[in-house]
């Protein structure tokens, strides 16, 4: 049974950087449970009934906002801050988008798309006609106040931050160095589920409740995020059956971008899928990873499409 929240954080008590000047919200004992509610990635600029003219004049000095901070009691420089994911709630929808300028192959997808996913509270998300992801919410930024700033909330850094990364459902335990007295937790980036990459720049967007315990951890040093990732429930779909596309070369980025490329040629040969709808599957349910990284002159990544996502 999930434990009372000690406090309950709304949406509207956010912030639009990393920044030790920014001051705690709220702070709670060693232990406690918070619930965050959060906007969208957006900061609720985008909802089930935009499309792409909202989606082209969509402000980026808002994205990304995080909800906080909180401040732990105890918590010192040199600690590290122990988060415990307890659940996540996603909303009743969720989008996705091609955003001209944003994402991995970012210049061979210059024209705009929008997509909205309707989801039930149980079950698979039906991603499209005859494509069903597996349910696995989480959110994709979570951080404390870094030891200098301000920084950006867009990308991932020691303090924790966009890290986008699946694996860190309920269940999972997160550690983050602390940099700042009373560490300053926040959280935000709504996500009902993602493939191990995000490539597109955008998993299923969605506002999320989010409920975790906070625990200080003088007998634990870490320099940058760790985490402890829960059993995955989809383990036998995501590993099982899965057509790959491999890209080689001498830069990981690049390869990373050929393997891509070539799952969106297969999906569009195989599946009938348009390069967008195909790029934007890639985003949320198709697994990105480095298969091999020591035989230079060349590296080698691998996107994995789970064949159980087609009905």
């Amino acid at each position: 049974m999930l434990t009372a929240p000690s406090i309950h954080v709304t949406r509207d008590r956010y912030h639009l950087a990393w920044d030790p000047a920014i001051e705690p919200i709220e702070t709670v004992d060693q232990g406690a449970v918070v619930e965050f509610d959060l906007l969208d990635a957006s900061c609720g600029q985008l909802d089930a009934d935009c499309g792409v003219p909202q989606l082209l004049s969509l402000d980026f000095d808002r994205v990304d906002q995080v909800v906080g901070p909180i401040s732990v009691r105890g918590a010192e420089p040199g600690d590290t801050l122990q988060i415990d994911l307890l659940a996540f709630e996603p909303a009743s929808w969720g989008w996705t988008a091609v955003i001209p300028g944003f994402g991995l192959l970012a210049d061979e997808f210059p024209k705009p798309a929008y997509h909205v996913t309707r989801m039930g509270p149980t079950g698979p998300i039906e991603f499209m006609p005859g494509i069903k992801l597996p349910r696995a919410p989480f959110c994709g930024v979570i951080g404390v106040a870094p030891a200098s700033g301000p920084l950006s909330t867009i990308p991932p850094d020691v303090h924790g931050g966009n890290m986008d990364t699946r694996h860190l459902v309920a269940g999972s335990t997160l550690f983050l160095p602390v940099f700042q007295p009373g560490a300053r937790i926040s959280i935000g980036d709504g996500h009902a589920t993602q493939g191990d990459g995000e490539v597109c720049g955008t998993a299923i967007e969605t506002p999320m409740r989010a409920t975790v315990r906070l625990t200080v951890r003088k007998d634990v040093k870490v320099s940058a995020p760790e985490f402890l990732a829960a059993p995955d429930p989809h383990a036998e779909l995501r590993n099982g059956r899965r057509y790959a596309t491999d890209g080689v070369g001498p830069d990981l980025l690049g390869a990373a971008r050929d393997a891509t490329r070539r799952m969106i040629d297969w999906l569009g040969r195989e599946h009938g899928m348009s390069p967008a709808d195909a790029y934007m599957l890639c985003s949320v349910g198709v697994d990105l990873r480095i298969s091999e990284i020591v035989d230079m002159p060349n590296y080698l990544v691998t996107a994995y499409c789970p064949l159980g996502i087609f009905a």
